[in-house]
């Protein structure tokens, strides 16, 4: 009944203003003092004349609608919609919620196919993965410790790693550099994000490089992927894989006086029992060379490691933008509602006939769980009604509140907007979608999408880390953003 009544609400809000986007109620005051610290400025007279004034090319949508009754105010939008970027994880975390539960904990195990007689494991020993993607190298340390409280000291067979729980991925997204650690592997087993620490150091004439899963306690080094420097100015880094070695190279001139970065793995199921072997060998367990298991195996469990629960994994994604954690977590509700997902895309696509059928979105397009992928499309109306949906299902607490700025750009923690939402951004792409609570208390659900498809697609391979004007047209769109907010704020609040 809700839903019906919901929609009926929504679409008639949309059909009354679709013919003048932008247009609003007039100011709430006729004078226009200067604004005092914690008050909102006057309403500008439309929506349409912030965008003028913003500067901002590309295209532009967004929505804004009544949380309670779910009247649309104002809209404007993108027929097919406009890439999501980030933005994107709020569904996903909804998806997972819903489908999981917030109590879910995702469990990595070591077990052993044979009994354990004078501490050796007669039998093959495996470390298997439960689709955690906040392990670390100090949770495995924790299952070594626990493995040496069993008593294994040794292992008779094999070490077998299993990171089937979930299908295996290159990367998320082709189309980005090699080199950025957002963009790594997928694994039903994951370590540190499935990312390596490179760093180098001036020595002499040359540098001193190394490659470790460090963490706040422990440092290993690895041998999966090695580093090295070449003479040339760019690409900055190259990669390849050479005899199941992930090999980088790294151009001379760009490594100044030292630095460090993480780098994104490709074989994370391996990187995570390599690392395992090296930390039970610090403890005294002498383990042979990792190999991968065919199947998952049958045995005895020693050790055990649970995530938090779902809810502060979704918190944290959410604050941090975590890409690897909205492809987990989503391919892990979408094996719960359909079974075995053959890729990632299957599993975008699961995700999105849920959004259709349960939060009302029409006609979306998921090709992943993060936005990373810029083939992914949403509209502005379809994410306010996800939003008011979303919002019955707890999403809203798990956002975090997303800092407004004063008159001169700098952070105001005394603004009277109050705003709960997720950000996103991409080359000549930024969206931001979410709930503002206005002085009031009123509260308002809101998404703005911008892209300029044409500087996006003039990028140059390599500058698609960091391209030229991105940082500019950002700061136009996010500015944008606040004074729509702000106007909506004074508007409806």
């Amino acid at each position: 009944m809700f839903k019906s009544l919901n929609r009926r609400l929504f679409i008639s809000g949309l059909l009354s203003l679709v013919a003048v986007p932008g247009e609003a109620a007039a100011p709430l005051q006729s004078l226009r003092p200067h604004a005092r610290p914690g008050t909102m400025p006057p309403a500008p007279k439309s929506a349409d004349a912030l965008v003028k004034a913003s500067g901002l090319s590309g295209r532009l949508s967004y929505a804004v609608a009544h949380a309670q009754t779910g009247q649309m105010l104002e809209i404007k939008d993108e027929i097919g919609g406009l890439p999501p970027a980030s933005v994107m994880k709020a569904i996903t975390a909804t998806y997972a919620l819903e489908t999981l539960g917030a109590g879910h904990r995702f469990e990595t195990r070591v077990l052993a196919t044979g009994p354990v007689a004078g501490g050796v494991v007669q039998g093959d020993l495996v470390l298997v993965g439960g689709g955690d993607p906040t392990l670390d190298t100090d949770g495995l340390v924790a299952l070594v410790v626990a493995l040496k409280g069993a008593g294994v000291r040794k292992v008779a067979g094999r070490f077998l790693v299993w990171g089937g729980a979930l299908p295996y991925a290159p990367e998320i997204d082709k189309a980005q550099p090699d080199h950025v650690g957002y963009n790594p592997a997928i694994s039903g087993l994951a370590l540190n994000f499935n990312r390596l620490h490179f760093e180098w150091k001036r020595k002499g004439n040359g540098w001193g490089v190394s490659m470790d899963a460090r963490s706040d306690t422990v440092k290993p080094a690895v041998r999966i992927a090695r580093m090295a420097i070449v003479d040339r100015s760019l690409p900055i880094y190259t990669y390849r894989e050479v005899n199941g070695v992930e090999s980088w190279t790294v151009a001379r001139g760009a490594l100044g006086k030292g630095g460090s970065r993480w780098l994104p793995v490709r074989h994370p199921d391996l990187y995570a029992a390599e690392v395992f072997r090296v930390l039970a060998r610090a403890q005294g367990i002498d383990l042979p060379e990792e190999a991968r298991a065919a199947a998952l195996p049958e045995g005895q469990v020693l050790a055990r490691r649970a995530s938090e629960g779902l809810d502060v994994l979704l918190k944290d994604m959410l604050k941090h933008s975590t890409n690897l954690t909205a492809e987990m977590v989503g391919m892990a509700a979408s094996q719960k509602r359909s079974g075995a997902v053959a890729d990632l895309r299957a599993s975008a696509r699961e995700m999105q006939r849920w959004a259709e059928t349960r939060l009302g979105m029409v006609n979306p397009t998921f090709v992943d769980h993060s936005g990373l992928g810029e083939d992914s499309r949403i509209t502005a109306a379809g994410m306010v009604s996800a939003l008011l949906t979303a919002r019955k299902l707890g999403l809203k607490p798990l956002l975090k509140e997303v800092a407004m700025r004063d008159a001169k750009g700098k952070l105001d923690k005394n603004h009277p907007l109050k705003v709960a939402a997720k950000t996103g951004t991409l080359n000549f792409a930024s969206s931001l979608a979410g709930f503002v609570t206005t002085p009031k208390g009123g509260e308002l659900v809101f998404a703005i999408f911008s892209v300029d498809p044409k500087l996006r697609a003039a990028i140059k391979e390599a500058e698609r880390e960091k391209p030229r004007g991105a940082p500019q047209w950002n700061k136009k769109a996010k500015a944008l953003q606040q004074a729509l907010l702000e106007r909506w704020g004074k508007a409806y609040g």
